[in-house]
């Protein structure tokens, strides 16, 4: 079994970059975090500080690219945790897609210079098996990296995480899994939506 899978763990989606708050595509390109972004991070931190013990994470895994890495940095120095990166945690590569308008995206396409849906899954699920570790894992990473957890273990429709949203992962009984939302963000946009944890 891969070893993330053995126990309930925990998912943090990167903080808010200049991408997410314009709603253009970024998946390589190495943006960092906004102001805003910083700040969601810091609160994430106290978030988990505020979990009951069983909860708190234990071991912290992280994607490589930079709005990850400083979201997972006060997470890190909160927790007193070492962050722990994994190369397969990064997001889908969009090639010329990316920097375009967010309904121009098309999941089910290979963009030129890009990584196809099937590439990206076959990396994100390579690389699961390297995140092991104390329980409860944290992983902090993107948007496509919970969509294609969702996809392996998931029951339901998919909800595309806020950025710096807290989710727990569970077994739901069944060999399914069920993401659970434990905080609400400010929205990525100046448009407020409503945030619902998938079902």
């Amino acid at each position: 079994m891969i070893p993330l899978l053995r126990a309930p763990f925990l998912f943090l989606r990167h903080g808010q970059t200049a991408s997410n708050a314009a709603e253009t595509i970024c998946g390589a390109t190495d943006l960092p975090l906004t102001a805003l972004g910083h700040r969601q991070a810091q609160e994430a931190a106290l978030r988990l500080l505020s979990l009951p013990p069983a909860l708190r994470p234990a071991s912290l895994w992280c994607s490589p690219l930079a709005r990850a890495l400083s979201t997972a940095k006060p997470l890190a120095e909160a927790l007193g945790l070492p962050i722990q990166t994994v190369a397969g945690l990064a997001e889908r590569n969009w090639g010329a897609w990316e920097g375009l308008p967010r309904h121009r995206l098309q999941r089910a396409e290979t963009p030129p210079q890009g990584e196809g849906p099937a590439a990206f899954r076959a990396r994100v699920e390579a690389a699961l098996p390297a995140i092991e570790g104390p329980t409860p894992i944290l992983v902090v990473a993107h948007s496509g990296i919970a969509r294609e957890l969702h996809a392996l273990i998931g029951a339901g429709a998919f909800q595309r995480p806020e950025n710096a949203q807290l989710f727990l992962w569970s077994p739901d009984g069944t060999g399914r899994w069920q993401a659970e939302a434990l905080s609400h963000t400010e929205p990525s946009s100046s448009r407020h939506r409503p945030v619902a944890p998938p079902r």
